[in-house]
């Protein structure tokens, strides 16, 4: 048997990195409504899924100030603060009101000292005044309003610039365009901007055992898991899935279809046939399609150690060949290959949350350990409970909120003990 050369996850991850940065990052310029969006729908077989949430490509600042003008936060009565100071419920302060304000109209009145306005929530501010009384604190009097809370300079306003000035950051490269981004973004008329282009990753599940999901099962067979479950989280981490396939265990059938999916993809990944069984050969039809192929056999990762990686310069396009048990497979994309992406589009890695660790939990001797668990919350504090199961048993990680890492020079951890919990 053929001894692996085993990475750990950090050489695997240096390795990669250094290859993907190698090609420069495709961007794309999209419109506010294009990116606001979860994109677009693609197909796999006769499902519909959607696509990433879009990355922006560069620093956006912003052109102009938000907001644009003083304008009240509430619906009330905009006054000089200090005319207010005596006012109570019981003996009110009696203000002479000179006009209102139309919304979304300019404030064509100014206001001095005994004087108010009206104006409607969002209404721009007159001249003079400093602060808005709630309506429902005021009552017309006549030509008059009754003001019944005194209130501070500043009160139920927002003043120009106070969101954001011109020139201010307002969106870093790498933010991820999600409804809170792309109000901001048309608030500061933004309408189109430069996002980083999905990766396209062409998708191969091998196994004379597999069948399409909706299909019976007969003695001996599998439904394809791997495709399906592999392509949402590639999707979901930043990919383009351009081309997704099952073939049998068949090396020239793979060979071929290796050198299509070279042609137009950015990361090729082939789950299934990366150990060293009889029918695994996943490293020798890399090897023949790509040039110079294989770099990596092997990762020091339970579960993930027949991870097979490679690397084509031609098409300078990266190759994985993932663990056929779907935990393993899902386990080494996110490791690997979503973690990419996080480097490469300086996007923030997904939330860890703090818990303490609910059982002792061992390690693996030379390999760092992938640990599923479940958060509970118990007295404002979490708990990690490790979720056990085998690789090839999907459900373990449908029970999961996240993982875990036991690193592999820990010979495990102990109840109790602090661990960064990376959800799911």
């Amino acid at each position: 048997m053929k001894l692996l050369n085993v990475d750990t996850i950090e050489e695997a991850r240096e390795k990669i990195l250094g290859l993907a940065k190698s090609r420069p990052l495709k961007t794309e310029t999209v419109s506010l409504g294009e990116a606001s969006c979860l994109g677009s729908a693609t197909n796999l077989g006769s499902a519909k899924t959607s696509i990433l949430l879009r990355i922006l490509a560069e620093d956006i600042f912003a052109p102009c100030d938000i907001p644009a003008f003083n304008r009240s936060t509430v619906d009330g009565y905009a006054v000089i603060a200090a005319d207010t100071a005596a006012a109570g419920e019981a003996i009110p302060v009696f203000l002479k009101q000179r006009g209102s304000v139309s919304m979304g109209k300019g404030a064509d009145l100014s206001i001095r000292s005994g004087d108010c306005a009206y104006v409607p929530t969002g209404g721009m501010l007159p001249e003079g005044a400093d602060a808005v009384v709630m309506v429902e604190h005021c009552e017309a009097a006549g030509a008059n309003v009754a003001v019944y809370e005194a209130v501070a300079n500043g009160t139920g306003l927002a003043l120009a610039g106070e969101d954001v000035k011109k020139g201010e950051l307002l969106l870093r490269r790498g933010t991820s365009i999600r409804p809170q981004e792309a109000g901001a973004l048309a608030a500061a008329g933004l309408t189109s901007f430069a996002v980083f282009a999905p990766p396209r990753l062409a998708m191969i599940s091998t196994g004379d055992e597999l069948i399409p999901a909706e299909q019976e099962p007969g003695p001996g067979e599998i439904r394809d898991i791997n495709s399906h479950a592999l392509k949402a989280l590639a999707e979901r981490r930043g990919y383009h899935v351009s081309s997704s396939q099952v073939l049998g265990d068949d090396e020239e059938l793979l060979e071929a279809a290796l050198r299509e999916a070279l042609a137009q993809s950015d990361v090729v990944v082939v789950s299934g046939g990366s150990s060293q069984g009889e029918k695994d050969s996943t490293a020798s039809a890399i090897n023949r399609a790509a040039k110079p192929g294989v770099f990596t056999q092997g990762l020091g990762l339970k579960p993930g150690k027949p991870t097979i990686l490679g690397w084509d310069e031609q098409s300078q396009c990266l190759l994985a060949g993932l663990p056929g048990h779907p935990v393993a497979a899902m386990v080494v994309f996110e490791l690997l290959f979503g973690w990419l992406l996080d480097k490469l589009f300086d996007r923030p890695p997904p939330f860890s949350i703090p818990a303490k660790l609910s059982c002792n939990l061992p390690g693996a001797p030379g390999r760092a350990v992938c640990q599923p668990v479940m958060l509970h919350l118990e007295e404002g504090a979490y708990s990690a409970e490790p979720v056990f199961g085998k690789s090839g048993m999907i459900t373990t990680l449908t029970k999961a909120d996240g993982y875990i890492i036991i690193d592999l020079n820990k010979e495990g951890l102990k109840k109790g003990e602090a661990v960064m919990v990376h959800l799911l």
